[in-house]
Formats: C-alpha cells, structure tokens, sequence
C-alpha cells in the first residue's frame, strides 16, 4: 500500500525519482487528511459525551475538567498515534527524514502527555478550592510540585529523544551536574520545603491578615504557592514574599485575633500631673453625682472616714490618713465605663490602668478587647470610647497633656 501512487505514477511514465516524492507527498497528505478529520470527529463526539455526563452527575469536578480542556487534548492522542503508526510508511523512501519526524512526533506526544498532566492537575486544584476544608490551604504549592516533576521527566525524555541515548542513561549521567541543578532550582527547593513547613505547622492559611514588615506587606492572603506568597494590602496593592522568608523571618499572623473574637484595644491618654489633687468632702460630694461612681464613691468614702477617725488622724491638713484622689476616681470611673459597655468583650482581659509616668504625664491606658473584630467597626468603636473619656476629664478636674508650641502658653 505504501508503494500505491508510486507504483501508478511508473505505470505512467513518470521517472522513478518524481514517483518516489509525489508517493510521499501523496501518502502525507491522505494521512494528515484522515487524522484531521479524526480529531474533529473525537473531539466532537468526547465533548457532547463529557458535557452531557457532567450535566447529570451531582459532583462539579467533571465540570471543572471540561472548563480544564482535558477531554480535547485527550482526544488528540488518537490523530497522533495514527501519524506515528503510518510515518515508517511514508517515509520509508527518506530513512533520514524518517528519523526525524518519528522524533519530533515522539517529542509532541510527550508535549501531549505534558498537557493532559496539567489540565488533570489543574482541574484537581480547582475542585480543591471548592471544598471548605482546603479553601485556605496552599494548594497551588503541591500542585506546582507535581508539574515540576513531570516537566524534568519531559524535558529529560526530550533530550533523550533527541540525543538518541536511553532514558535511564540520561537521567543517571545528571549526577555530574546535581550541582548546577540545585543551584538553578534554589528558590523552588526552599519554597518547596517552606510550603510543607507552613502547612504543616498552619503558620499561615489563604485568608489570614498577616503583617510582614520587612517586605512592607500588611493585608490578606491571596495565594500561597512554591515560589511566591501574595498579599493583597489595604490600599489595595500586592506584595509578593518569597515563601520561604515564612520561616526565615519573623511576621505577625492576626488570626489569633480574628479567631478569639475580640480585638484589642490599648490607647491612653497623658494627664497632667499638676491637675491630680486629693479630694475633699465638696468635691466627694460634687461627684457623687456621676451615677457610674456614686456608689462607689458613698462607700469608699465611708470607709476611708472610719480608718481617719479610729486613728485619730489629723484632717486639718488633707495629705494626711488616707485619701481619695481624682485621678483614682476617674480611673474607677473608667473602668465601670468600659465594663458598661455594649461593644466590649466581658470574657477577654479588661482593665484601666496607670502607666510610669513620662516627661510629658502621667499616661491612663485603657486596655479591652472590642466585640466587633471588623476594621471600620473596630476603629468607630474605639473612637467612640475615647469621645467620651476626653470629654469626661474635665469633670473630675484633670486635664490632658498638649504640647507646647513656640509662642503660645505652655501646658
């Protein structure tokens, strides 16, 4: 059959020569014609059969491998095997060019092969991104492992092909140049192991709100994969880490918070030193007016009288015995404040305290953990809180600390 059209064109009186290339062109296109209309046929008839399967079945996954194309590069397997089979055939008058396109045809079914791996892993990726339990894991590292691997045997197949040595003694001669590979594939090795690091010990997961200072990055996770981790900033910016620096820096993960349901609060303000007085029996009395300290004003008052008078204690002078302070109240005051409050969260640590003081007073530090754990509600929450305990200074005869400016009085 191979020698069909040669054996007509002599018939004719062509020269033996003329016969033999008009045979091989012959021959190639009739072949490349049947091929052709082959892969259209399968490709038509796989991708009605895998789009009416994927439309009955409950699972989405034979979905997202017809979005991946595998079907189609499937279907091409059979039009090549079909030009491996017949090229001997119509090359068998060309043995030089015989070699070759048997090589190169070997060389795209391994090029076929390649793609069929990465549309299945593609595919595996996307499925797994669906399921909840692996929306925040890097699945885009393993994968990439994996299409590294059938790359190296790929390109080692290639080279085999085309070098005409055996595949295994390709692959064992590479011992000479382990080297150089390991240098060219530093970064993938390391984020290779770092991806298994960081998964295994759930340092970071696609979602978390991380704050890497040395890379300027303070934002959500959006991809972690072998080379690289994204973070998407406030404003909106990306900033890509290597994912190694995971375990060669240090970085600050916020889940703990997110996942605690309570975000801290810790602000103070700086009181004048010069405004805190002990308090008198008019100014007890003044504030006892303030419903959030009256009660506690009544009896710790009491209290602080009794100890005066069982010990003869001189009252004349108001430094003696003991004392209420404003700014001791307006602590107690604060406090009952914050416990009061509908936006803070009364199972997480809650206190007002006294700080050492600095050289401009004496801070008052509120430290509590909002309720809301969201960005903008966090910030009103807290802004509201500090309204009030700047507008209630005033009322317990304090006063916060400004800075002096140049020309004006100072404070």
């Amino acid at each position: 059959m191979k020698h069909f059209i040669y054996d007509f064109l002599i018939e004719k009186g062509l020269s033996e020569n003329t016969a033999i290339y008009l045979n091989m062109i012959g021959l190639l296109i009739f072949v490349l014609l049947i091929a052709i209309i082959i892969d259209f046929v399968i490709k038509r008839v796989l991708w009605k059969f895998s789009s009416s399967i994927a439309a009955r079945t409950k699972t989405n996954f034979d979905d997202i491998l017809i979005a991946n194309k595998l079907p189609i590069n499937i279907a091409n397997i059979i039009p090549l095997i079909i030009l491996i089979e017949f090229a001997p055939q119509i090359f068998s008058d060309f043995l030089y060019a015989e070699i070759i396109i048997e090589n190169t045809l070997r060389i795209i079914a391994i090029i076929l092969t390649l793609r069929i791996i990465k549309s299945f892993l593609n595919s595996v990726k996307d499925y797994l991104k669906t399921l909840p339990r692996y929306k925040d894991k890097p699945v885009d590292s393993y994968i990439q492992v994996f299409m590294i691997f059938a790359w190296l045997l790929g390109i080692f197949g290639i080279v085999s092909i085309i070098t005409g040595a055996s595949f295994i003694q390709f692959a064992t001669s590479l011992g000479a140049v382990s080297a150089v590979i390991l240098l060219i594939f530093k970064d993938t090795i390391l984020g290779f192991v770092a991806s298994i690091q960081v998964t295994i010990n759930d340092m970071v997961r696609i979602g978390d709100w991380v704050t890497f200072e040395k890379y300027g990055a303070d934002g959500d996770v959006i991809e972690i994969n072998l080379a690289t981790v994204k973070v998407q900033n406030w404003d909106k910016t990306i900033t890509t880490i290597p994912t190694y620096a995971l375990i060669s820096d240090s970085f600050k993960n916020w889940r703990g918070m997110t996942n605690s349901g309570g975000r801290r609060i810790k602000r103070s303000v700086i009181i004048k030193p010069t405004s805190i007085k002990f308090l008198n029996a008019e100014d007890i009395e003044r504030l006892k007016k303030i419903e959030l300290v009256s009660t506690y004003l009544t009896n710790r008052s009491e209290e602080i009288n009794s100890y005066n008078i069982n010990n003869n204690i001189d009252k004349s002078i108001l430094i003696n015995g003991r004392n209420l302070t404003n700014f001791g109240v307006f602590r107690k005051y604060l406090l009952t404040y914050i416990e009061n409050h509908s936006a803070i969260n009364k199972d997480m640590t809650l206190m007002v305290r006294q700080l050492a003081p600095t050289a401009q007073g004496i801070p008052m530090e509120i430290y509590a953990f909002s309720d809301d754990i969201r960005w903008v509600n966090y910030e009103y929450i807290m802004g509201d809180i500090f309204d009030h305990v700047l507008a209630s200074v005033s009322f317990f005869d304090l006063e916060i600390y400004e800075l002096a400016v140049a020309g004006t009085e100072k404070c």
